[in-house]
């Protein structure tokens, strides 16, 4: 059983038990969260999509919070004396779902 859901602008293929790297969400670690934007499940070989996912949920639990690997941004403009370094860390959630309800 797998499902499609919209997490904090992304869409994302989640099973039970399965650990992901979202956008930085609000709430503590250990703390449990629900999605209400399912837009696809798939059970034993049955799809659902549309209306009928009016009810259908998918529950998670965050497991931490921390940064991805930095990104060097670096501009240049050739023979006028212009450079300019940036860096940045995107700041992810990492989640484990815990069940799907349809």
């Amino acid at each position: 059983m797998y499902a499609i859901v919209s997490i904090a602008g992304q869409q994302f293929k989640v099973a039970k038990d399965q650990q992901i790297f979202v956008h930085r969400l609000q709430g503590d670690e250990g703390a449990s969260i629900e999605f209400d934007s399912v837009l696809l499940a798939e059970n034993e070989g049955k799809f659902k999509l549309g209306k009928d996912l009016k009810n259908a949920k998918v529950s998670a639990k965050i497991v931490s919070h921390l940064k991805g690997d930095k990104v060097i941004v670096f501009k240049k403009k050739r023979r006028k004396g212009y450079e300019k370094k940036n860096g940045h860390r995107q700041q992810f959630t990492k989640i484990e779902i815990t069940g799907i309800t349809l």
